[in-house]
């Protein structure tokens, strides 16, 4: 006879714990997102989320392990997004010129823009608020340069150091808009000089 205590099997516990982690997650970003980092309380992610203080610190150590998760996520999210808007651009320097001008407007995204742009800098510091996709952009700025490169549009020592650079302008530009007043504004301009940036760096 089955026992009224047993345990769900492993791969229903599991999935479980996967769901509460998404859970916590998705309440997290909203609660950051609105309230930011230093006004969002653990209790009130429990609250919000209706999870037990055992269930969260079972996936995450502390707030900012759960600001870590959110802002990790967004990161997903955020390539996600701007693989699929390139997904049809066939010439190196129009990917990388669609890819930037997307992440400009991005800058403007209220969960991108406190989340990712205000917050994490500060909680993390620069360097690891850099380093937290693991170089993946900074990969990608490398190949998109490359391609532009192999083509004649670009002198191939350059290739590294403007990939550094541009990652680099891209980013504080990003900062720029994320605390501007006015952020249509911010991005219209951020538009127009990265533009002027791309077309003078590379040659037609």
């Amino acid at each position: 006879m089955t026992s009224m205590t047993q345990q769900p099997p492993e791969g229903k516990r599991a999935a479980q714990g996967r769901a509460t982690r998404e859970q916590l997650i998705e309440v997290a970003t909203r609660l950051f997102t609105e309230y930011g980092y230093e006004g969002t309380s653990i209790e009130a992610v429990l609250s919000a989320a209706g999870v037990s203080r055992g269930a969260l610190y079972h996936h995450f150590a502390g707030k900012e392990a759960l600001f870590e998760a959110v802002v990790l996520a967004l990161s997903d999210r955020i390539t996600a997004e701007l693989g699929e808007v390139v997904r049809d651009c066939t010439d190196p320097v129009d990917m990388l010129r669609t890819a930037a001008l997307a992440w400009i407007d991005l800058a403007a995204n209220p969960v991108v823009q406190r989340v990712m742009l205000v917050d994490a800098p500060s909680v993390f510091g620069w360097d690891r608020w850099r380093d937290m996709d693991g170089g993946r952009t900074l990969g990608t700025m490398q190949a998109m340069l490359q391609a532009a490169s192999d083509t004649g549009r670009l002198p191939p020592q350059f290739v590294t150091p403007f990939s550094h650079m541009l990652l680099a302008a891209l980013d504080e530009l990003v900062l720029v808009i994320a605390r501007s007043d006015d952020s249509e504004a911010a991005v219209a301009e951020g538009r127009m000089a990265v533009e002027e940036l791309l077309n003078r760096l590379l040659r037609p």
